[in-house]
């Protein structure tokens, strides 16, 4: 049996991975690197800002830009 706090994580979960795929293809197209070096950014990104992976991906599919980007 699954509880509504279960469901609304595992919908949260679903979205995270949502737009961080969506962000990997942006980088992908735009850098013209693979999937694990879009991935790699991504977290390096993450790490360097103290800003959760979602939260970086999130904010690059809306902006285009990484933190950092000029």
């Amino acid at each position: 049996v699954t509880t509504k706090g279960e469901l609304a994580q595992l919908r949260a979960a679903m979205l995270s991975r949502a737009v961080i795929e969506q962000a990997k293809g942006r980088l992908m197209e735009r850098h013209g690197i693979d999937e694990n070096e879009a991935f790699t950014l991504l977290t390096r990104t993450s790490q360097d800002t103290n800003v959760k992976l979602r939260d970086v991906a999130a904010e690059f599919v809306r902006s285009g830009k990484l933190a950092g980007d000029h």
